[in-house]
Formats: C-alpha cells, structure tokens, sequence
C-alpha cells in the first residue's frame, strides 16, 4: 500500500480494512481459520506502540478489518507504520511484506 491512511490523535476510528493477496499470483488468499494481528509503530523506530487483533470478515476472500483500540492513537503526530502477520491454523506464520502507512495529525481538541 503506497498511499497513507490519514488519522486524528486520540480518535478510536475508521477501521482498518485490508484485503491479503499473495505475491506471487495476486489473488486473494485464503485466511479462513487464521488470526492475523497488526503491529503499529513510528517511522524509524523499532518499538512497537500497539497490537491489534483482526476480524475475520470474509475469510475465504482474504479480507480482514483492524479496530483501534482505545489508547492506540494517543500519539505524536508523525508517520507511522503497520505489519500484518498472518497465523494459520496448523501454527505456520506469515508476515505481509507490504508495510501500511499512516499520517497522524494533532486533533484540535
């Protein structure tokens, strides 16, 4: 994903929607029967500030959504970055390559 996803400090939405393809041919995979967790961190560093569970939403079609949680964006503003990582049902574990990008500006408030 080449484009930012542009946030506000403190806000606790919009979801994060994703749709996980394979490399090598493009279509989606299938994460049906998997958990996939979105690690959240500033540019440049290497401290993780925040994990997110996904939801499985059409699982056959690789797409799965992220919720922040209460305190995840209770951030500098900055860019930041996330890694999805992708756990199938017989353990194996696979980390999407692609890192997602994200502008956070400070909330008037």
């Amino acid at each position: 994903m080449a484009e930012k996803i542009k946030l506000v400090q403190g806000d606790t939405r919009p979801q994060i929607k994703v749709t996980v393809l394979d490399d090598v041919t493009g279509a989606a995979m299938d994460i049906r029967n998997s958990s996939l967790v979105m690690r959240f961190r500033a540019v440049g560093s290497t401290t993780v500030l925040d994990t997110l569970n996904g939801v499985l939403l059409d699982g056959l079609n690789g797409i799965a959504a992220f919720a922040w949680n209460p305190n995840s964006l209770n951030v500098d503003a900055g860019d930041y970055e996330g890694e999805i990582e992708i756990t199938f049902s017989d353990s194996s574990r696979q980390t999407v390559y692609d890192l997602l990008k994200f502008k956070v500006r400070e909330d008037f408030a």
